[in-house]
């Protein structure tokens, strides 16, 4: 701490991202990273930007991308007013709480989600206030119902827990709280989830976030946008233009943009991804280990007899990282990316020799 910090650097706690090691032959199952490479479409776009017209700023308002989500979702009434952009989906959920969520009412979000939210209602002073889990850990859509919000957020399928909220379930919660924004964040719907896009022409107060790093494999790129009315969009654009207007690069631009039109290769590396997580979870089931019903492209896994922390760092010693999360409910859960086919069974060859071995910790 230094004298020279604000007050609000003082008080603030910073998101701990998923840690990135430097170990050779890593087998890296902790922030849901694709497994597989991302469109060879966007590689050759993004290659083809690197030339001297670097030299000159992008596009600000990027409107090749949002060109081409707007046709990507023109069927569900989508146009390019209806789109925003920016560095990842973070940095759009970074606006929408300073645009959209700085009210005199605490917004609501449920007590396991994602860790970024607490955050940013630290940076930009939001009052919050969590809404349990069910004992099953799935959103209840009646505890956001008939209270005073001044929005909500949550991610669908949720994270870590990777349970998904059905679209109708999403749509009454959107329709029973019309005086407040409701935010869906869905950076893994891809993986076995239906997307809210379809109900924004329907309610104003629907913002749906998506990223680019998950499905798309562009992590390592930084794109996420968001769909919502013109007027959500517009209160974005206003935050945006006061922080960064050039806020994606003219090789993010070109490569999220190819990567749209490759949808072959989007559903043959999801739907691959899909098909891992069904057998990992199965392995992990054959294993005695309790598995939350994912649809995303991780799963949440707990075993009786044995502590996670103790299984996670066992693991490390294998060169397998895997995340453990130390909040009290969850304490004692796994969250596992799926990986290759060879990688999850890396794991799970890993996890049979070591339960053989390790005393019980239950």
């Amino acid at each position: 701490m230094s004298k020279f910090w604000s007050p609000i650097v003082s008080r603030l706690t910073p998101y701990t991202p998923g840690e990135q090691p430097k170990l050779s032959k890593l087998v890296k199952l902790n922030t849901n990273e694709n497994p597989y490479g991302p469109s060879p479409l966007a590689l050759a776009a993004i290659a083809a930007e690197a030339d001297d017209s670097l030299r000159l700023y992008p596009d600000p308002e990027a409107a090749a991308l949002k060109g081409a989500l707007a046709e990507q979702n023109a069927k569900h009434g989508i146009t390019t007013a209806h789109v925003f952009v920016g560095n990842g989906s973070d940095e759009v959920l970074a606006h929408a709480f300073q645009a959209l969520l700085q009210h005199e009412e605490a917004i609501l979000f449920p007590d396991i989600s994602y860790s970024f939210y607490p955050t940013y209602c630290g940076l930009y002073q939001v009052a919050h206030r969590t809404v349990p889990l069910a004992a099953d850990f799935t959103v209840r859509v009646d505890d956001y119902l008939n209270t005073a919000a001044g929005g909500i957020i949550f991610p669908n399928p949720n994270a870590p827990t990777g349970c998904l909220l059905p679209l109708s379930e999403v749509e009454r919660l959107v329709a029973g709280q019309p005086d407040c924004v409701v935010i869906v964040d869905e950076a893994y719907v891809d993986f076995g989830g239906d997307s809210a896009i379809p109900l924004v022409a329907r309610y104003p107060n629907l913002l749906v976030v998506q990223t680019f790093s998950k499905s798309r494999s562009l992590a390592g790129l930084r794109v996420g946008f968001a769909i919502g009315h013109p007027d959500l969009i517009t209160a974005l654009e206003r935050v945006k233009n006061s922080f960064n207007s050039y806020p994606l690069d003219r090789m993010a631009i070109a490569g999220a943009t190819a990567s749209i039109k490759d949808q072959t290769h989007f559903d043959r590396t999801r739907l691959a991804v899909m098909a891992s997580r069904e057998q990992m979870v199965a392995g992990l089931a054959a294993l005695g280990f309790e598995v939350l019903p994912s649809a995303a492209n991780f799963v949440f896994a707990r075993h009786p007899r044995h502590d996670a922390a103790k299984l996670a760092a066992t693991l490390r010693g294998d060169g397998i990282i895997v995340r453990h999360f130390s909040s009290a409910r969850i304490a004692q859960f796994l969250r596992i990316t799926v990986g290759t086919d060879d990688a999850c069974q890396a794991l799970l060859d890993a996890l049979q020799l070591h339960l053989k071995t390790l005393p019980a910790d239950f």
